[in-house]
């Protein structure tokens, strides 16, 4: 039998340093493609927290179609959750009143930049315009009643906490309002008794804002009005009583929103960790796997 002849060890080096390579290029390739059908088409969402319940449960694995409201390029790098400047395309509508939407979180109250990059998914109860006012926990958009969605979560008891947006308006989540909607070319009056409201929306909005006891000044100049520059959504969870949405944190830039829900795809407790694997496995809620949201 012939023997098998050995390559130097170069070679073999050579060899091994090729196919590296080689498996390099096809990951990268890989990564390269999840990205652009994640920024384009469709992405993958996994809820983490009640805020949504019982439309969505934590743990709901979703698929989220981003061709609706516009694709994007890459938002983040994948694996390592680092934002990317990214460019919006135009769509084909924009949220409406009603819809789930997933967006890139704004960031706190007084945040004019998130802490960190993250989504998050809550419903459309304003656009740009409208006025929202929440009366005895029933909400009003425009004076008409936007009553629970059918999966929607409402404590029978009065929570009625203190609501930490706006800065000292003295709304509670209970009874909110009423708030119009920022959209774009919209004038808000500035005074010495509302600035502490608009402080971070304009800040976020790329200018610098400030005041004395009797004057308001923006990119120091003084100023008695201020013109928005983009239109506005307003979120809010279906679990109502147990939900941080604008009420908390304010409003959501419209070019933020980046697609809706379609489906669950795979759904169980994401608070057990992998260790638990077999637990993990029990907790599958198979009759969530297929669920449409809307």
């Amino acid at each position: 039998m012939a023997k098998a002849k050995k390559l130097p060890k170069k070679e073999t080096e050579l060899n091994f340093f090729e196919e590296s390579i080689s498996f390099a290029k096809t990951l990268l390739g890989a990564i390269i493609v999840v990205m652009i059908i994640n920024g384009l088409l469709v992405a993958s969402f996994v809820v983490p927290t009640g805020s949504m319940e019982r439309t969505v449960m934590t743990g709901d694995f979703l698929f989220v179609n981003k061709f609706l409201y516009g694709p994007t390029t890459p938002q983040v790098l994948p694996f390592l959750n680092i934002p990317l400047p990214f460019y919006k395309f135009p769509g084909f509508k924009k949220p409406e009143l009603g819809d789930v939407i997933v967006f890139i979180y704004p960031g706190d109250r007084d945040d004019v930049e998130p802490k960190e990059f993250t989504y998050y998914l809550k419903r459309c109860l304003g656009v740009g315009g409208d006025k929202i006012e929440i009366k005895d926990k029933r909400v009003f958009v425009n004076d008409k009643e936007f009553t629970l969605p059918e999966n929607g979560v409402l404590m029978p008891e009065r929570s009625n906490y203190p609501a930490d947006f706006p800065m000292g308006a003295g709304f509670t989540t209970d009874n909110y309002g009423p708030i119009k909607v920022p959209k774009k070319d919209d004038k808000i009056e500035l005074n010495s008794e509302n600035v502490h409201q608009w402080i971070t929306f304009i800040k976020r909005e790329g200018h610098e804002l400030t005041f004395d006891y009797n004057d308001v000044y923006i990119d120091g100049k003084k100023s008695n009005t201020y013109t928005v520059k983009t239109n506005y959504v307003f979120g809010m969870g279906d679990n109502r009583d147990n939900s941080e949405d604008s009420r908390a944190w304010g409003f959501v830039p419209e070019e933020n929103v980046i697609g809706t829900p379609l489906i669950v795809y795979w759904s169980w407790d994401t608070n057990l960790p992998l260790s638990q694997f077999i637990d993990k496995l029990v907790s599958v809620r198979w009759s969530r796997i297929g669920t449409l949201i809307n």
